[in-house]
């Protein structure tokens, strides 16, 4: 009954003891009042059964001691508390610009690299909930696939469709780059973040890499740059007319174009070998760019007392209408 509630005037229960006291008080001296008769023998009275009255003789006593208790406990002004946290953040805007060129069916991650690079995107959109987080494809051609976004559901559904295939094919970087910023440059986050993963070298799109690096650092835009691609060949899906074959082909990454993008922008360029490291990779991408969350916690109190009262003035009540009434003893 009293889990989580606490009373503004504790001391007010001390009053509690004066209960046994009033039923005691009640005993003796209504013992002492009460009329006798002295007879000579009592058997004549022994098939007589005593009355629904007498029976409940007691309850007026008993119903004032509940009343007395219950207003007590209600001048001791029972509180129930709740607390929480009202929380403001600073979010991030991100965009996840993903290469979908055909060299990404390579297998030299599990089960290729796109989808180890969507697996690994997944887990990092559900690890940052306060922040709008958008989606940029591009091969030889840059569209975005999903804006910046609260609302993560939509955004891994529509990651989870992303395959290449879906844009002619071909690396255009600077076109990706170009189309994040766009996505960017208008929000009001604090930061703003660009998150670039390409396997291959920049062979298409209108627009220089290097360009659209300094479009975006004139935009206040970071860029992480990852490599993605083992150390020197990896097997590469070719249709024949036996179907599907595996050919080593050799791992080719702009390494050097990636480092200076993320240089010029204040980012930072990664490589990512296997699963494993490009876990590790958006791991500390996750680190560096957190949210700025400003917590405040309240108390608030609802008070009780008013139920506590309202059922002892009610007990009270009947107490001295039974008392008055249907119970009253004469004399």
């Amino acid at each position: 009954m009293f889990n989580d509630v606490t009373f503004a005037y504790p001391w007010m229960l001390y009053f509690l003891l004066i209960i046994p006291a009033m039923i005691i008080w009640h005993w003796k001296v209504g013992k002492s009042r009460q009329p006798s008769i002295t007879y000579s023998s009592l058997k004549i009275f022994s098939g007589i059964r005593p009355s629904w009255k007498e029976k409940f003789r007691n309850a007026p006593i008993m119903l004032r001691s509940a009343a007395v208790a219950l207003l007590i406990v209600a001048l001791a002004r029972p509180q129930s508390f709740s607390s929480g946290q009202n929380v403001t953040t600073e979010g991030i805007d991100i965009v996840i610009t993903l290469d979908i060129s055909s060299s990404m069916l390579s297998q030299d991650f599990h089960p290729n690299r796109v989808e180890a690079a969507k697996d690994v995107a997944e887990k990092f959109i559900e690890s940052r909930p306060n922040d709008r987080i958008g989606l940029v494809i591009f091969a030889r051609e840059a569209f975005t696939q999903c804006p910046v976004t609260i609302d993560h559901t939509v955004l891994i559904n529509l990651l989870k469709k992303v395959e290449p295939g879906m844009v002619p094919d071909g690396t255009a970087i600077g076109n990706g780059i170009a189309d994040a910023v766009s996505r960017l440059k208008d929000g009001k986050a604090k930061s703003r973040v660009i998150i670039l993963l390409t396997d291959g070298v920049n062979n298409a799109g209108e627009i220089d890499p290097l360009t659209a690096a300094e479009i975006a650092k004139t935009y206040g835009v970071r860029v992480y740059t990852i490599g993605v691609g083992t150390q020197g060949q990896a097997p590469y899906p070719v249709q024949t007319p036996l179907g599907i074959q595996y050919q080593m082909l050799p791992v080719q990454i702009d390494e050097n174009l990636l480092k200076q993008i993320a240089s010029i922008t204040g980012g930072e360029y990664f490589r990512a070998t296997g699963n494993r490291t490009l876990d590790e990779i958006y791991r500390k991408i996750d680190k560096l760019e957190k949210s700025k969350i400003k917590v405040t916690s309240y108390r608030s109190a609802a008070e009780l007392f008013s139920g506590w009262l309202d059922a002892g003035l009610i007990l009270l009540l009947l107490e001295l209408g039974l008392s008055r009434t249907i119970l009253r003893r004469i004399p």
